[in-house]
């Protein structure tokens, strides 16, 4: 398929089940595994253990309706709001947010954050303290000025983006535009934790193919540096298995504080 005819996903949808069943699921062909799920599961709980990211108030900017990466949140930020582009992936999250019947079960997911912690005994109350400290899930525009309008939050302590600035930038000015939007959500001191895809074209959800933006490296911590972020810390893991459903390379995770 030629990449001119793939789908935007903040501007198309998708169908957020199968993009959790594909991606972030326990089943036995679900090989994304290292990459999606314990690899930023152990560099956030890295970053939040050791005192690298504090605060009250944090903003998650993410893909879909995924909240695993979130799980060591709650001890360490007593507010945490989540922003999505599709209202299906808010009706997903808050299916699973107040535990409604079919809602996507992630106890793979919450057994894993559980031993990390060492509380192997513990894994249905990891869910349920991070559901009690995430206060609201709205929808975001980064078309408009106020990406939040008409609700208006608070500068956040810590921003974390999982996988989404590269899936919503067409080009490289779009993809500037959109991680100063997401600074403009962040105090001065702060810090954003960004996961991202490395040399990916395109990425499957259901059906259908979705456009993401190829960047290497070097070019996302540029970007950093031109917004005004300085990088405290970064890490790359390269593409554990191999799949047609999408074609990055590796994946990355960099942090970056915003100046005073």
């Amino acid at each position: 398929m030629d990449s001119t005819t793939h789908k935007f996903y903040h501007v198309h949808g998708m169908d957020s089940r199968g993009y959790l069943d594909m991606y972030f699921s326990n089943k036995e062909d679900m090989v994304f595994a290292e990459d999606t799920l314990k690899f930023p599961m152990l560099m956030i709980h890295y970053q939040l253990c050791t005192g690298r990211a504090e605060g009250t108030f944090l903003i998650d900017i993410s893909l879909g309706s995924i909240i695993h990466h979130l799980y060591f949140v709650y001890k360490f930020f007593k507010k945490i709001v989540l922003l999505r582009f599709q209202e299906k992936c808010i009706m997903e999250l808050n299916r699973w947010l107040h535990d409604r019947t079919g809602a996507y079960d992630w106890s793979h997911t919450s057994s894993v954050a559980a031993e990390l912690e060492g509380m192997r005994d513990q894994i249905q109350e990891t869910e349920m303290c991070l559901r009690s400290s995430i206060k609201q899930i709205l929808k975001c525009d980064f078309e408009q000025e106020k990406v939040t309008f008409p609700v208006l939050l608070p500068l956040a302590d810590c921003i974390i983006s999982a996988c989404i600035l590269t899936m919503i930038s067409k080009n490289e000015d779009e993809y500037m535009k959109n991680l100063e939007k997401t600074i403009k959500l962040l105090k001065p001191g702060g810090q954003l934790l960004l996961i991202s895809l490395v040399d990916a074209t395109y990425w499957v959800a259901g059906a259908e193919r979705f456009h993401c933006f190829k960047c290497n490296e070097e070019f996302v911590k540029n970007a950093f540096g031109k917004v005004g972020l300085v990088i405290d810390y970064y890490s790359v893991q390269r593409k554990r298995n191999v799949s047609d459903l999408t074609d990055y390379k590796a994946v990355l995770f960099i942090v970056g504080r915003k100046g005073e």
